[in-house]
């Protein structure tokens, strides 16, 4: 994705799940949101669900690396930080969500998620790349920007 140029983007709000119109050269400038005024980029992940899931994933115009984690799993508690060094690498660029797969077996269903932590990177609705098991926050960032 080419943010340099100037073309407005649409960005879902982590917040308000509000879509707000960004030039793509002022996304790492800091924007907010029109609606609830707070930071559209906080560089953490943000929890989804199934009524902000498709805001992030099909209207917003960057790509949404989410990953599909479970309170119980260990392989899943141990990546959560290391997810959340990922976000300060990949934000503006590249959302990062976490769905809990059982607050939210729907959306892990219709992803067809088998085994956790699996992250799935998608991008204008479409699934583009998966990628499951345990990685490191580099790992994540070099495997997120192919």
């Amino acid at each position: 994705m080419n943010t340099a140029n100037n073309d407005p983007l649409q960005i879902a709000c982590p917040h308000c799940n509000a879509i707000n119109r960004v030039p793509g050269a002022r996304l790492a400038q800091s924007p907010s949101c029109g609606r609830c005024h707070s930071a559209l980029f906080t560089a953490t992940p943000i929890a989804l669900n199934a009524a902000s899931f498709d805001a992030h994933a099909n209207r917003s115009q960057i790509p949404l690396l989410v990953d599909f984690w479970a309170a119980w799993c260990g392989p899943c508690r141990q990546m959560a930080p290391e997810f959340a060094k990922a976000a300060m690498q990949l934000e503006p660029q590249m959302r990062l969500g976490k769905v809990d797969t059982e607050a939210e077996p729907a959306l892990a269903s219709r992803f067809g998620i088998r085994s956790i932590p699996t992250m799935v990177l998608i991008q204008a609705g479409r699934e583009i790349a998966r990628q499951s098991g345990v990685m490191p926050a580099s790992s994540i960032v070099q495997w997120a920007r192919r």
